[in-house]
């Protein structure tokens, strides 16, 4: 069943201002909103310090149902059916402390910044035990982001940029 994921996304903004949970929302819905063009997503991606921070009673009582626990992520479902996955892999401990606020309508979302989305989509294009296709989706997210934040291409790293651009199109001092 497609949903838009508003209910969910509003209500954990909400949640987590509340009970104070520092956060970076990642993954598609985060592309979504650093994106001119649409990008669909079938779950809502987040970032988080610890699991432990997870307000548990009170997402339960807003309407979400916990389901599985698999390192480093946990995955709940939101009360509009949508899959919500909480990752407190310490490799986003930056996005979580560096994420910035962006207003959708009237909730304000903490969003990983730009070049900590285009280094953790290419981290996850580099993945083997990753789907072909999904490493393939987190290329083509890490290229799309640069192409609309060009500015950003100057913070990766060698590997990184000839990650984007395999071809080897790329000025390693760029």
């Amino acid at each position: 069943m497609a949903t838009s994921k508003e209910r969910s996304l509003i209500e954990l903004a909400r949640l987590f201002a509340t009970e104070e949970v520092s956060y970076a929302l990642i993954g598609g819905v985060a592309v979504q909103i650093w994106s001119a063009e649409p990008r669909t997503t079938i779950d809502i991606d987040i970032a988080i310090a610890s699991h432990g921070d997870l307000p548990r009673d009170e997402m339960r009582r807003a309407g979400f149902v916990f389901g599985t626990r698999f390192a480093p992520s946990e995955n709940w479902t939101g009360p509009d059916g949508t899959p919500v996955q909480f990752s407190d892999d310490p490799a986003f401990s930056d996005a979580v402390s560096r994420a910035q606020t962006h207003s959708v309508g009237d909730t304000a979302l903490r969003v990983a910044s730009v070049i900590d989305l285009v280094k953790a989509k290419l981290r996850a294009a580099k993945d083997p035990a990753r789907r072909r296709a999904k490493r393939l989706m987190d290329l083509a997210d890490a290229t799309a982001l640069v192409e609309q934040h060009p500015a950003v291409r100057s913070e990766l790293s060698t590997p990184e940029r000839l990650l984007l651009d395999p071809d080897g199109h790329v000025d390693p001092s760029a």
